[in-house]
């Protein structure tokens, strides 16, 4: 196992880690934003309405992208088990 493939195994991780988190946490913020503002605009400060508008657009971000989220864990993982004899021998 050299320094370089320990590099470029935490540079791919990093990358899947944003593709997969990335979405999420930026509807996430965009949502938090929205709400954020409307609340300061009317001065409606209900606690569910900061968490309801969140829930929902995070649960519909994820079922949209968890096709793309499986395949592209299911490639990183096979190719990690595939490179596993290059590291032993």
């Amino acid at each position: 196992m050299t320094p370089e493939y320990v590099v470029q195994l935490g540079q791919d991780t990093a990358m899947l880690v944003l593709y997969v988190a990335g979405p999420t946490l930026i509807v996430a913020l965009v949502v938090g934003l929205a709400v954020s503002i409307f609340q300061a605009v009317t001065q409606v400060h209900e606690m569910t309405l900061t968490f309801i508008p969140k829930i929902v657009a995070v649960a519909i971000i994820v079922s949209i992208m968890l096709p793309c989220t499986i395949r592209r864990m299911v490639d990183f993982t096979a190719n990690l088990f595939l490179s596993i004899p290059a590291l032993v021998g």
